[in-house]
């Protein structure tokens, strides 16, 4: 199984973009999804992305987040545009459904208004 290793987070304002990677120790051919939790909140999945590309969203997200991923790369990535004060979380990509030996530290995402 792969560990992953999430970068890429950042500052940034109401309306602006920021872009998240997650690195995998080692291929994998399973479903590879994006999670993010809030302070005091619990973790939720926000997209997801077979190995083959298809992709699915959480409705908060939809039309403003972008997952893809690089096969030969290991590498999951996500664009977070058109970003709001309530996307600020910790974001982790795992697992689909999520394996608890495989969460990284995450990648801290913070939107001021």
């Amino acid at each position: 199984q792969a560990q992953f290793v999430e970068s890429g987070g950042g500052l940034v304002q109401a309306g602006g973009s920021l872009s998240l990677s997650c690195a995998a120790s080692r291929s994998t051919f399973n479903l590879i999804g994006w999670y993010r939790q809030t302070p005091g909140g619990q973790r939720d999945l926000v997209a997801h992305i077979t190995y083959g590309g298809g992709t699915t969203y959480a409705d908060s997200v939809k039309g403003r987040f972008s997952i893809s991923r690089d096969n030969a790369k290991k590498t999951v990535y996500l664009q977070l545009n058109s970003l709001k004060p309530e996307d600020t979380a910790v974001y982790y990509c795992n697992y689909v459904p999520s394996r608890v030996a495989y969460w990284g530290q995450g990648s801290q995402v913070t939107v001021s208004s």
